[in-house]
């Protein structure tokens, strides 16, 4: 393998914060959040879904709504947003 062109490979230890289910692995993803495993840093990246909570692997639907982006959207528009369906047109 060709020295200095490869990205650093580090222990990582993923976290599904959805299932409450957690991982060890290796990537070249880092994050400042670090966890001593067995003698061995690994750095801790925060997952939303893995194939412990998505509903292909688990056979379970449920809703994920992880940013809050409905509540968000209603707080932008408000009473400005009309669905297309309920527009008046003009003629």
């Amino acid at each position: 393998m060709k020295q200095g062109i490869h990205p650093d490979y580090h222990p990582v230890l993923f976290v599904d914060t959805g299932a409450e289910y957690e991982f060890a692995s290796r990537s070249t993803m880092t994050s400042r959040e670090t966890r001593e495993i067995d003698g061995v840093k690994h750095f801790v990246i925060r997952l939303d879904i893995s194939s412990a909570s998505h509903p292909f692997y688990t056979g379970k639907q449920r809703f994920v709504d992880t940013a809050g982006r409905i509540d968000k959207f209603r707080s932008k528009y408000g009473d400005r947003y009309v669905p297309k369906h309920q527009r008046k047109t003009e003629g």
